[in-house]
């Protein structure tokens, strides 16, 4: 994966997940269990490394943008 870009982490609550996982769906599922719980940038495909397995996906996370009342007492938790 590339380097973490500093604008991306430049706040408290901004995050950046790598997932890696064995199969598309499954990362793809798993960025959508995110994406109910906070803002989130989706990555719209995975990459496959040559000769790893498995694919991977990186996304963005606002954690000071809760969507779910769960996702909110999280956030508060955080501060």
């Amino acid at each position: 994966m590339n380097p973490i870009n500093e604008v991306h982490v430049s706040e408290p609550g901004l995050v950046v997940v790598d997932v890696a996982a064995a199969d598309d769906a499954t990362a793809l599922a798993f960025q959508q269990l995110l994406a109910g719980r906070w803002a989130t940038s989706p990555a719209q495909h995975t990459t496959r490394d040559a000769g790893e397995p498995g694919v991977r996906l990186r996304c963005y996370l606002d954690l000071r943008q809760p969507i779910s009342p769960t996702a909110q007492a999280s956030a508060a938790a955080l501060r």
